[in-house]
């Protein structure tokens, strides 16, 4: 068996975290991109983080509204892993608009429209939810909607990145992006 290091092997050992899980430790951008290691980067959102739904919201809705997506999808995912079960689709598709707010912010227009759309219709889908909420957590879903299904055509029509920040939703209402 072979000790040298592959293609792909850098020669370092493999990033971990506190408890031992494999964890890449590269710095990021506000975008959620890898930087060089020894590079100032943008402070990562902590992960398995319990909160309230409506911490939850604040807290990404802070994070969209400082045009980093990527960490807000890091909040929802948190909600979906620790919510409860009725919920998971809601909390998902929030990730997955945050993930499509992320790549249009790349520039990844084709994959950033394809995943507002599958999590709009996520998030329209749970509309009227178990307990018949339309605005859970005074989450507007159907303007959030329309956010997404307006931004992902205006990836389709025009195919360039956009400003994360200017093109954040509005959770609760109100003014978007």
């Amino acid at each position: 068996m072979s000790t040298a290091p592959g293609p792909y092997d850098s020669g370092r050992e493999r990033d971990r975290d506190e408890e031992g899980r494999a964890r890449n430790q590269r710095p990021r951008d506000g975008l959620g991109r890898p930087l060089p290691y020894g590079t100032d980067g943008v402070a990562r959102q902590p992960e398995g983080v319990v909160r309230t739904p409506e911490e939850s919201v604040a807290e990404a809705q802070a994070l969209l509204d400082a045009g980093r997506p990527f960490h807000a999808h890091e909040v929802f995912e948190d909600a979906w892993k620790s919510g409860p079960p009725a919920e998971r689709d809601l909390w998902k598709g929030l990730a997955q608009l945050a993930v499509g707010l992320t790549h249009a912010a790349r520039g990844n227009t084709k994959g950033g429209a394809r995943l507002l759309l599958r999590g709009a219709g996520a998030v329209a889908g749970w509309r009227g939810g178990p307990d018949g909420l339309e605005r859970p957590y005074g989450i507007d879903l159907t303007e959030l909607v329309r956010w997404a299904e307006g931004l992902a055509g205006l990836l389709e029509r025009e195919g360039a990145a956009v400003d994360a920040a200017a093109h954040a939703p509005r959770l609760r209402g109100g003014a978007s992006g």
